[in-house]
């Protein structure tokens, strides 16, 4: 009996060293990847369009990890992660620009504009969760895409102004108001135009800032995952009967988990507003949620560093397609298409899982060796 419980102590401990060592991994990659990203950049060997997406990369990285932890972890297909992103990008624009006067730091103005944007997403994602989170499957699906495409319509009808006097808001339902019925002072700063969106935006978005939101999103989600929380958001995932027997509540993790996933959406949705003059709510649409959807899959559904390599690879393919401008998207959509067999190949899976483990096996015979 002791030594049954001293093998199954060693396997613990083996496979936290295994997925320890797996999460290192990932961070020093990302680490390793910005360093060299940013000697690219300033010894001049990335084209201007190549350099303006260092940013949206990180955004788009940072949401494909955020969606996996509610499609891959909690089982749970969502397609309104695009309204959160754009809940974060305009409330983040808000702070930001209310703040100029205040907070005359661009990188500060940053990190400020991404803690609101993560706190009203979180918001939203709680708001939206209560009721929506009783639902499963397509009819979540349906949701939260309806979810999506409310808060676009409801940004297209904002007005918001800043002047001495505060903030200033007005919803242009019928159409008829314009930023001018804000009544603002005259050292106020129209922010929101309604479907003009957010226009005069000061840039203050860096790349390592998209480093730092990259590296803080696979931390929390990694550690959520590995944590007692995460073992049981995976329970609830593969059987919901049998979690609610042994007392974990469903709908608690549930909520954790959407809550959690639309916070870092909100913050990237944060950086990615401060890296534009000008935004509109259409950059938050329907595609944008399957964009980063399919992030998720390819990279593979609970594997947060194949959604840091989707992403990435993904969102710089078009620009390395732009010399061939009639086929660009022909070659994008062929290369999705590929990527997506193979991936989902069992037996080249079952391949790989062979050379895996004879790796492996490899490794613990030369530890014997010593």
């Amino acid at each position: 009996m002791c030594l049954r419980k001293c093998e199954v102590r060693d396997m613990k401990k083996l496979t936290i060293k295994r997925t320890t060592r797996t999460d290192f991994i990932t961070y020093l990659g990302v680490i390793i990847a910005f360093i060299v990203m940013t000697v690219l950049r300033d010894q001049g060997f990335l084209t201007r369009s190549l350099t303006g997406q260092l940013v949206p990369i990180c955004c788009y990285i940072s949401m494909a990890v955020s969606l996996n932890l509610t499609v891959g972890i909690l089982g749970e297909l969502s397609l309104g992660h695009a309204g959160f992103m754009s809940v974060g990008a305009f409330s983040g624009i808000i702070a930001a620009m209310s703040l100029q006067s205040m907070i005359p730091s661009a990188p500060l103005r940053l990190a400020v504009a991404m803690v609101v944007g993560a706190l009203f997403a979180a918001i939203a994602g709680f708001i939206v969760g209560v009721p929506v989170l009783r639902l499963r499957g397509d009819y979540l699906a349906i949701v939260t895409l309806a979810f999506g495409e409310i808060i676009k319509d409801l940004i297209n009808c904002l007005l918001v102004g800043y002047d001495s006097n505060g903030l200033h808001m007005a919803l242009n339902l019928t159409g008829s108001k314009s930023i001018t019925d804000l009544n603002l002072e005259s050292d106020g700063i129209a922010i929101i135009k309604g479907a003009q969106g957010a226009s005069g935006v000061s840039t203050y978005s860096t790349f390592l800032a998209g480093a730092i939101l990259v590296m803080v999103a696979l931390v929390i989600v990694l550690n959520l995952v590995r944590s007692r929380t995460g073992r049981a958001i995976m329970a609830v995932r593969d059987n919901k009967i049998a979690a609610e027997s042994v007392g974990i509540s469903v709908t608690e993790y549930r909520m954790i988990a959407f809550v959690v996933s639309a916070a870092l959406a909100g913050a990237a949705g944060a950086l990615f507003g401060g890296n534009f003059s000008q935004l509109s709510a259409t950059k938050f649409d329907f595609n944008t949620s399957i964009l980063i959807l399919v992030f998720v899959v390819l990279g593979g559904l609970g594997n947060m560093r194949g959604s840091v390599i989707a992403a990435a690879l993904l969102t710089v393919l078009p620009e390395l397609l732009r010399q061939f401008s009639d086929y660009r998207m022909l070659i994008y959509a062929i290369v999705l298409i590929l990527v997506m067999i193979f991936t989902n190949n069992p037996q080249l899976k079952a391949f790989f899982a062979r050379i895996k483990d004879r790796f492996a096996s490899k490794k613990e015979v030369a530890a014997d060796a010593q």
